[in-house]
């Protein structure tokens, strides 16, 4: 296996191409999956479920989540979310639908009608034709609300939305990465023009940082310097920059993991639980202290809690890039069985492969 952050070249041919970008879909949809059960940031605390976990002797975590105790026990822990049924191990047969990827099928739609001179206007449209509003969540709840009675972007964005600087843009920013292998400007440049229909401040930033941490992913030479790279396209004087390398430092101190994301709790304090800043957090530690390791990486970005499934899943598009798709261990890919549920229209029950084939003809058009 090769392990995250080791691999000892950048993308080097079309078939290795295909590998990294097939590793970044399958990453996504597994970590989404695994964080899914417990996606409630308030209520599933880090402790919560590292005790969950021990219960179920599944602790250090290496598979899909255990299923719940039966009814009567464990009656200091919360419920699993509903959806759990079709999330934990042994249950998956196929990916459940989430809003994680559905936005992720969407922006290879958009690319793939309007190519990447698409305009912001052009993602609104889009949303109002095949997502349905009841699966739209806070900002891109309130945009879609915008953009139906009449409003452009950037009002889209600032009009009734107390939501701006939430991670609903960031889980929309993997295909802007994934499109642009190498190139994190450019990565940063489309995920803005996606952004700020529903974001501002931090929340555009964490889109610009996440397709770029994806882009660079492609020819870093580990985890460290993509993360370094993503840095370069977002202000630094920025709450996101400065907490991404907050995490960074206190990693190289050798500070346990534990204790980092301790420290972070204390320091972003008062955001809450969906704010990007203190996901971005949880999720560059899981990234670094992931020490070369795909299981590893998404396992720790969902014990770090808050956003569970969305951090889980840039956590493994991340990973899965790194590695490529014929490293990632056949437990997390396996039950996938190479189908994705989807609320987009047109695009329920496709094939992972086949979305996977069709980035990959974008990534390398010439230009």
């Amino acid at each position: 296996m090769n392990p995250v952050g080791t691999r000892p070249n950048p993308v080097s041919s079309r078939t290795d191409l295909a590998d990294r970008v097939l590793g970044g879909w399958l990453g996504r949809i597994a970590g989404n999956m695994l964080g899914k059960p417990i996606e409630q940031g308030e209520v599933w605390t880090r402790d919560r479920i590292d005790r969950y976990l021990r219960r179920a002797a599944a602790l250090p975590l290496t598979d899909y989540l255990p299923e719940p105790e039966p009814a009567g026990t464990g009656q200091d822990l919360p419920e699993l979310r509903p959806e759990w049924r079709a999330c934990v191990r042994g249950r998956v047969h196929g990916s459940c639908r989430d809003d994680d990827i559905d936005y992720t099928i969407l922006g290879l739609h958009l690319l793939e009608r309007h190519g990447f001179g698409f305009s912001t206007e052009q993602v609104g449209d889009l949303w109002l034709l095949p997502l349905p509003s009841l699966q739209t969540f806070p900002a891109e709840r309130a945009a879609y609300r915008n953009l139906a009675a009449g409003l452009k972007p950037p009002l889209t964005a600032t009009y009734d939305n107390p939501y701006q600087e939430w991670i609903g843009a960031l889980i929309r920013a993997d295909i802007h990465g994934w499109t642009s292998p190498g190139d994190p400007r450019r990565a940063a440049s489309l995920a803005r023009r996606d952004a700020v229909l529903s974001h501002t401040g931090n929340g555009v930033y964490g889109a610009m940082w996440a397709a770029a941490l994806i882009a660079a992913a492609f020819t870093a030479a580990d985890v460290r310097a993509a993360i370094e790279t993503a840095l370069t396209v977002i202000p630094a004087s920025s709450r996101l920059a400065r907490t991404v390398r907050r995490v960074v430092t206190l990693h190289e101190t050798r500070l346990p993991w534990e204790e980092t994301l301790t420290t972070l709790a204390e320091e972003t304090g008062g955001l809450g639980w969906i704010h990007t800043v203190p996901n971005a957090a949880v999720l560059t530690a899981g990234l670094l202290y992931g020490d070369g390791d795909f299981t590893r990486t998404i396992a720790l970005t969902v014990r770090g809690g808050l956003d569970t499934d969305s951090n889980g899943a840039t956590a493994g598009s991340v990973a899965g890039v790194l590695t490529g798709a014929e490293a990632i261990p056949a437990q997390w890919t396996e039950p996938l069985q190479d189908t994705v549920r989807s609320a987009v229209f047109g695009f329920d029950g496709v094939r992972i492969s086949e979305l996977a084939e069709r980035t990959l003809r974008l990534a390398t058009l010439p230009g």
